[in-house]
């Protein structure tokens, strides 16, 4: 198994991502673009709600099902 790790900014940039096929995540790096107003829980879960609407959008009820869905 492959591990894929890639910097996300947004909820949409984790699901594009684990869609195909990432399964770990670093935001760190958007710190450095974003700076401290990225720390905050608020901005965590805000992502966290966007990353969940997308995975109900697209009928998905778990993250690990949507793990490479653009190559199947």
């Amino acid at each position: 198994m492959m591990q894929m790790s890639f910097y996300v900014f947004s909820g949409e940039d984790a699901y594009k991502k684990t869609r195909a096929g990432a399964t770990i995540f670093q935001l760190y790096i958007g710190f450095a673009y974003g700076g401290p107003a990225l720390i905050p829980q608020k901005t965590y879960l805000i992502h966290k709600e966007e990353l969940v609407s997308l995975l109900e959008r697209d009928g998905f009820k778990l993250i690990q099902e949507a793990i490479g869905a653009d190559h199947r």
